[in-house]
């Protein structure tokens, strides 16, 4: 079963949940004498603080059984979502409808967290990479963003499971993202990119896959030969070898399965990045 249909299950027996605890709430409201004593706050409005509540513990509680350390925390913020929701906070929509996408959301509010706090260009980075990829769902997605950056997230576990169900091509994309964000103020942070070589551990990507995606951003010298993953005294042929492998396992074809048009956008970008190593290179030997 995927993770999607696990989610969507919290999500019916939360609303079944909700649905049977408020009409047994207007029943007794209904039946007793003294249903006009129910507690209320200064405002006035009566104060339910004994049955929505439960909603984000019943969510997490559920998440966590059928969907591992991503689906605890995306079942306890949905559920504090509908406990918000009968509050008049939210409009509740549907939830993400994959095992990238929800694992995008979770190392996003992770790495935003990194330095202790959550800067305006790391928010605008997400906030456009959502509009432009995915459109009239982003505000959900944003929503719900907004929800994670509120928990604590042990990226260990949750990268572990991202491991186990997501394919290498995949991880690397997801990596590839997650820098964007780090760097979207244009300073690499000790803080950050420490947090991202644990997560891409965790991950199972290896060190030279993750100093090639890292080379990607954080510029030096030697940065193009750090994308092609050789030394700057690599021969011609071995320069052209190298970027024939390094195009192939970055191609966006890799992450075609994912079905998404967004994901092959971002996959295009990083394929880009290897173009553009391996045309500085040339350039600088004269190689034709």
């Amino acid at each position: 079963m995927s993770k999607f249909l696990l989610i969507l299950l919290i999500g019916v027996v939360i609303y079944y949940f909700f649905k049977w605890s408020k009409s047994s709430s207007s029943n007794q409201k209904g039946n007793q004498p003294g249903a006009g004593n129910v507690h209320s706050d200064s405002t006035g409005q009566a104060n339910n603080s004994g049955g929505s509540s439960y909603g984000k513990w019943l969510g997490g509680g559920l998440g966590w059984a059928f969907g591992g350390p991503i689906g605890g925390i995306l079942g306890f913020v949905f559920g504090k979502m509908y406990d918000d929701m009968s509050k008049g906070k939210f409009e509740y929509g549907q939830s993400p409808a994959s095992d990238f996408t929800m694992s995008l959301l979770v190392l996003s509010a992770a790495v935003m967290k990194a330095d202790g706090k959550i800067k305006r260009s790391e928010l605008d980075f997400v906030k456009q990479f959502f509009h432009a990829n995915f459109g009239d769902k982003a505000p959900q997605y944003i929503k719900l963003l907004g929800e994670l950056v509120k928990q604590d997230i042990d990226v260990s576990e949750v990268s572990l499971q991202i491991s186990h169900h997501l394919d290498y091509a995949t991880r690397l994309q997801l990596l590839h993202y997650l820098f964007g964000i780090a760097l979207a103020d244009g300073k690499a942070h000790k803080s950050e990119v420490d947090l991202l070589d644990r997560i891409a551990g965790y991950m199972g990507i290896t060190k030279s896959d993750f100093e090639s995606v890292k080379a990607m951003f954080v510029k030096d010298t030697d940065a193009a030969y750090k994308v092609l993953q050789i030394s700057p005294d690599a021969t011609d042929e071995e320069v052209k070898k190298a970027y024939r492998e390094m195009a192939k396992k970055y191609h966006p074809d890799r992450v075609a399965s994912l079905g998404d048009d967004a994901i092959r956008k971002a996959a295009e970008a990083k394929f880009q990045s290897v173009n553009e190593a391996y045309e500085k290179i040339k350039s600088q030997r004269g190689m034709s």
